[in-house]
């Protein structure tokens, strides 16, 4: 598979970056929306869900917001993309738990890092045990 272009507003960014740093110190999570266009991934809507296992060393994402969420997608007439978690503490790239439990080899991955003074958001393909980053652009 090929690099992918995808595309997150300024807007979805820093509503990621808001939900990661309410529930500091433990990860936050979500789910992303959006449509595949000229074959770019453009991401138009970010979710953030609670996460149920409340650490900041891995997450589960409340099933009932899940549920929830995918209506909502279909309702608006999207499609399901991926997910995003935060690393409150550790650097923007999967870990090894990160890639176990990455069961979809087409989804996008994203990774909000607030370990640094300045947060890092990444986005990754995953397929089994081995990770790619891809070619993430935040536009205003």
């Amino acid at each position: 598979m090929n690099e992918r272009i995808i595309r997150l507003s300024r807007t979805d960014y820093n509503l990621m970056l808001q939900g990661a740093t309410q529930v500091l110190p433990e990860e936050a999570c979500g789910l992303l929306a959006g449509l595949l266009i000229d074959g770019i991934y453009e991401i138009r809507k970010v979710y953030v869900l609670e996460n149920t296992d409340h650490s900041p060393e891995h997450f589960s994402m409340n099933l009932k917001e899940q549920l929830s969420v995918v209506k909502d997608i279909r309702n608006n007439g999207l499609i399901p993309l991926g997910n995003w978690h935060s690393h409150p503490a550790t650097p923007s790239r999967p870990s090894e738990e990160d890639k176990r439990l990455a069961y979809d080899r087409n989804a996008i991955y994203m990774i909000l890092s607030l370990a640094e003074k300045e947060p890092v958001l990444n986005a990754f393909h995953i397929d089994k045990a081995t990770s790619r980053k891809e070619n993430l652009i935040i536009t205003d």
